[in-house]
């Protein structure tokens, strides 16, 4: 039996503890309820960072921006990254526009950008668009 996970929910920012071998159950939310691990990325906002960064389970954040045209093309390749990883990796989707002061925060020099945080810090950093085969072989690199 190993330890419980903490893992923050996308919804209420609430941190719930998840038996690891649980993951795959579609853990809900203690406090709200929710589903806490998704197959989909879900939005991050600058008030939601620092709860979402918390947690065992590493955080992978695409920073796009609606006018990005490579940003929109991306975002079916993060979704379906998304998908592939759930319960290995939670993905988030920070819009630059509307969040500038995180994005400043962060040191955003281009769109998209893929920013992989583990135990509240971050371990790797990504510019440009990629297709779905390299982003995962690139968190393979990071140890997802």
């Amino acid at each position: 039996m190993t330890d419980p996970l903490l893992i923050p929910c996308p919804h209420c920012n609430g941190l719930n503890r998840i038996p690891a071998e649980r993951l795959g159950d579609h853990p809900k939310c203690g406090r709200c309820k929710a589903e806490v691990l998704l197959n989909k990325p879900f939005e991050l906002k600058q008030g939601d960072y620092a709860s979402q960064i918390k947690g065992d389970l590493p955080l992978l954040v695409d920073v796009w921006a609606d006018w990005c045209g490579p940003c929109k093309s991306f975002a079916p390749v993060f979704a379906q990254a998304a998908a592939q990883l759930q319960g290995k990796c939670r993905l988030a989707k920070l819009d630059s526009e509307a969040n500038q002061q995180l994005s400043a925060q962060l040191a955003i020099r281009s769109i998209p950008s893929l920013i992989l945080l583990k135990n509240g810090r971050e371990v790797a950093r990504q510019s440009g668009a990629m297709p779905l085969p390299q982003l995962l072989g690139w968190l393979r690199a990071q140890g997802i």
